[in-house]
């Protein structure tokens, strides 16, 4: 008998815990990503800081995205580079603005400068985009 009241006491207990935790009861939502939000996010590695966005994905720059306004990375190099997308309605946050490109959509840029990742990359913190040769670097919050 000692046994089933322990065992009673117990259950009692883990689903009053379940219930306070918002299990099996109307929680609401999790709030919706603000459009104010920061795409990206500074991690420290061993190479220094650098910018990843959201999903941790390494975020690189074109040294030859230079005015601001645009980006030279169009038609066949967004095969190899994939913009930084932005939703319409984005507005700038701190170091982060928005840029139109030429087909009309937006991309984010760090300090002015075009935002993109590599599929070259495949997991989290991956740099196999980091082309010297071509001119491709990886975005750091120092540049």
């Amino acid at each position: 008998m000692f046994r089933f009241v322990m065992v009673a006491a117990a259950a009692l207990l883990f689903s009053e815990q379940a219930l306070a935790n918002g299990h099996g009861s109307d929680a609401p939502p999790p709030p919706k990503p603000d459009a104010t939000t920061a795409p990206a996010r500074v991690i420290l590695t061993k190479q220094g800081p650098k910018l990843v966005d959201l999903k941790g994905m390494t975020l690189y720059y074109y040294e030859r995205d230079t005015s601001g306004k645009t980006s030279n990375c169009d038609g066949k190099c967004t095969q190899s580079w994939t913009p930084l997308s932005a939703p319409t309605d984005a507005k700038a946050v701190g170091d982060f603005t928005v840029i139109t490109r030429n087909d009309g959509s937006k991309m984010w840029a760090y300090r002015y400068r075009p935002l993109y990742t590599s599929p070259a990359d495949k997991a989290p913190g991956d740099t196999n985009g980091n082309a010297t040769t071509l001119q491709w670097r990886i975005a750091r919050p120092d540049e």
